[in-house]
């Protein structure tokens, strides 16, 4: 089957949409929540965090988030370590996952997609895209922030005109009664293409 990494920045709707395609039958892996969860249970990536952060990574026996986020806060190193342990746990992971999945195609969302090199491990990556201020205001209802707070997020995120440039796919998330027509596109032509993969093999 075909796997389809879809990304986006904050605000512009990427769980969303992949909300959409679970409801058509798409399976989908939201590598934040595994990531999480491959560092309370990845024996091997606990040992790893220990190794790299202390044992104070770990409180009885459960990740200190709030300690983990203080130490790489700040600090590209630190960051680049954690993330060269938790990356691959979760690569491996998702390559796991997808093999149990039937169907024509898997999603993997991630909002790193391409910079975690997660796009390698996909066929086909799209990218889901608003307008700066539909994002900031989305954001700020969902998670209660304060717009400055937003748009600093979105400034070290990768922009959408890279986005376009490198993903297969783009969704423009603006009106939800055109989003959905938009998703029932892409969801065609996804399936169309692994069948006509299969039809080649």
């Amino acid at each position: 089957m075909i796997k389809v990494g879809i990304t986006g920045g904050i605000g512009s709707g990427k769980s969303t949409v992949c909300a959409l395609l679970a409801a058509r039958g798409v399976a989908v892996y939201d590598s934040d929540a595994a990531a999480r969860r491959l560092m309370e249970e990845d024996g091997f990536l606990r040992e790893g965090l220990v190794a790299r952060f202390g044992a104070a990574v770990y409180r009885d026996g459960q990740l200190d988030r709030s300690y983990l986020a203080g130490v790489v806060f700040g600090n590209a190193l630190a960051l680049a370590d954690l993330n060269a342990l938790v990356h691959p746990a979760v690569r491996r992971d998702f390559e796991e996952w997808a093999a149990r999945q039937t169907g024509d195609y898997v999603v993997l969302e991630s909002a790193i997609l391409f910079e975690s090199g997660f796009d390698a491990v996909v066929d086909r990556t799209v990218a889901v895209l608003a307008p700066a201020e539909v994002r900031v205001e989305r954001a700020c209802r969902r998670d209660g922030s304060r717009p400055e707070a937003v748009r600093a997020r979105m400034a070290v995120q990768t922009d959408d005109d890279t986005l376009c440039r490198r993903a297969d796919f783009t969704l423009v998330n603006i009106m939800e009664e055109e989003l959905e027509p938009a998703v029932d596109e892409l969801d065609r032509r996804l399936r169309h293409e692994n069948q006509v993969r299969q039809h080649a093999n």
